[in-house]
């Protein structure tokens, strides 16, 4: 093991045996907490907590399509729905009420689709023990609708959400909340939604389309969802149940006739999808189509926070089973042996889809204005003393810096280029997220050497290897406040987030 490497498993493993593990209690209002709006960090939960097995779940069922939102509107270009953030009690597994918190009670939250150039509005309420927000991940909306954590909506208090889908924008995206120190509990408790953006000139509007929303859950002997263990914090939570549209191991019908949308909502959780006798033609990303089709082999890697718009290519007929193939991703505090996930039986089914060679055509961005450089960082605490909530909250950075709501990192103007370098000074992944626009990667550097990217795609997710680098271009269109930060949830939370000001 190189010296690094020691030191950091034992540190890592010294603060686990100096700080030990707190006992669980069920989820308090921010202000009960040992630490004001940390979601939790001050009710950690023991490493050792026994946990429901995974036979208790129903499985193996037809995978059901996701719920759509329905438009209140009869104006036309106007889509309008209440959304209502609230506590509910489901039957997930072991014949037991689990308490979750979801959008209009259902899980995943009701899907929205819409068209570009429409007018969206959220009436929204929050009847959750928490202030929560509505962030529209991907979508550049004004400061004001884009459920920052600076706009809260405070228990029982309700609020529109309104904006205009801009043009060229058609995609993949999904909602969350937002609220800072809760987030990481408000989306494993449930909060996620996905939201489609419709074009008006889409190649593949005469296709099929499937919808494989992608999480994970943690429920243990009684049914409840227990709070984040230290270990959870450090690393990010992986849930013991994966489920694909909140269902264990669906049956699944696939054809090569299908557009699939997949998007990981899971707080930490890294997959490398292969379906033998598939390869999987990439037609977009999280900003939507790219310039032209592209074959990801027979695997697709998809970090937190990322989508991917597929065409299956099919070789043969049959059943097949769909796996996630291990990642290692460097957690800290954890030696695991590699293991595969299943996700699902499917039946799949051969079929001849032409497909364009040209999707859609980007723009030349402007000359670049300004260049940046951000640093994603760990810090290991230098000694023993102190309490595990502190210690947290000092240890990811952006910077040098934990997040402060007062502070403006990056002073910005609408409409300039900008270029900024990205750099992992950490010991473990790190996905970027940066709110209110798409970027375009220009290239990575890792190991001495440095690659460009080879076609253009649109982007609001990058994930960063331990010491990568990478170039990314991006318009801001909006101005006002803009987040960008570690989609890993628990990192966020802790604070490896920071701050642009677009004016």
């Amino acid at each position: 093991m190189k010296r690094r490497d020691f030191l950091r498993y034992s540190i890592a493993l010294g603060l686990a045996t100096h700080y030990g593990w707190a006992t669980a209690t069920p989820h308090m209002h921010h202000s009960e907490m040992m630490q004001p709006n940390m979601g939790g960090i001050g009710t950690m939960q023991s490493a050792d907590l026994p946990l429901m097995p995974q036979s208790a779940m129903p499985s193996g069922q037809p995978l059901s399509p996701l719920v759509q939102l329905a438009n209140q509107s009869d104006q036309s270009a106007v889509f309008e729905a209440n959304l209502e953030a609230k506590v509910v009690e489901i039957e997930l597994a072991g014949g037991k009420k689990t308490e979750v918190w979801a959008y209009n009670g259902q899980l995943p939250g009701p899907q929205i689709v819409v068209n570009e150039g429409d007018t969206v509005r959220i009436h929204f309420k929050n009847s959750l023990p928490q202030p929560t927000t509505i962030h529209w991940h991907g979508l550049a909306v004004p400061e004001a609708q884009d459920g920052n954590p600076q706009d809260e909506v405070l228990p029982g208090q309700t609020r529109l959400y309104e904006f205009k889908i801009a043009e060229n924008s058609a995609g993949t995206y999904w909602y969350h909340p937002h609220p800072h120190g809760l987030v990481a509990e408000q989306v494993y408790m449930g909060l996620a939604g996905s939201l489609i953006i419709k074009s008006k000139t889409d190649p593949f509007a005469h296709l099929q389309e499937q919808h494989w929303l992608i999480s994970d859950l943690r429920l243990d002997q009684d049914g409840r969802i227990p709070p984040n263990t230290l270990s959870d914090w450090i690393n990010g939570r992986e849930g013991e149940f994966v489920l694909i549209n909140a269902q264990l191991t669906p049956q699944i019908s696939l054809n090569g006739n299908q557009r699939l949308r997949i998007w990981n909502a899971t707080s930490a959780r890294y997959f490398r999808l292969h379906l033998p006798n598939v390869e999987w033609i990439v037609v977009g990303t999280d900003g939507g189509l790219l310039e032209e089709p592209l074959s990801a082999g027979d695997e697709l890697f998809l970090v937190p926070g990322q989508r991917l718009e597929v065409i299956p290519r099919i070789s043969q007929n049959g059943t097949a089973t769909l796996i996630s193939r291990y990642y290692n991703r460097r957690k800290m505090m954890v030696r695991e042996a590699p293991t595969t996930l299943t996700l699902a039986k499917v039946e799949l089914t051969q079929a001849d889809v032409a497909l364009p060679q040209r999707l859609r055509t980007f723009a030349a961005l402007p000359p670049v204005a300004v260049k940046r450089t951000v640093v994603f960082r760990e810090r290991m605490p230098s000694g023993m003393n102190g309490d595990t909530a502190s210690m947290l909250q000092n240890m990811f950075l952006v910077n040098d810096q934990v997040f402060d709501m007062k502070r403006i990192d990056f002073e910005g103007k609408q409409g300039e280029t900008e270029e900024w370098l990205l750099f992992n000074s950490s010991h473990m992944d790190h996905p970027f997220h940066i709110h209110g626009t798409q970027f375009e990667l220009i290239s990575r550097t890792l190991n001495g050497e440095t690659r460009q990217e080879p076609y253009r795609a649109k982007r609001d997710i990058l994930n960063l290897k331990p010491m990568e680098k990478a170039v990314i271009r991006f318009v801001q269109s909006e101005k006002g406040l803009k987040m960008f930060h570690c989609h890993i949830l628990e990192h966020e939370t802790l604070g490896m987030m920071a701050m642009l000001h677009v004016k």
